[in-house]
């Protein structure tokens, strides 16, 4: 699936909040490049780890709570 798919996806899933979701994807993709394991079957040698994370967030693998 192309990646301008998985972000409507993920953007869809946060009522379209794209400060919420670039703030996501930035810190999950730094737990990524720091070690953690991905939530989705990809490799982090071959993929970004951005795109990574917003896969996870596309396939509701990722929990985002938004603060008051």
């Amino acid at each position: 699936m192309r990646l301008e798919t998985i972000t409507a996806k993920a953007l869809e899933r946060y009522d379209f909040d794209r400060y919420l979701l670039s703030k996501a994807v930035g810190l999950r993709a730094e737990e990524l490049t720091k070690g953690a394991k991905p939530l989705v079957d990809m490799d982090i040698k071959e993929n970004k780890a951005a795109d990574i994370a917003i896969y996870e967030i596309a396939e509701g693998k990722l929990e985002i709570i938004k603060e008051s």
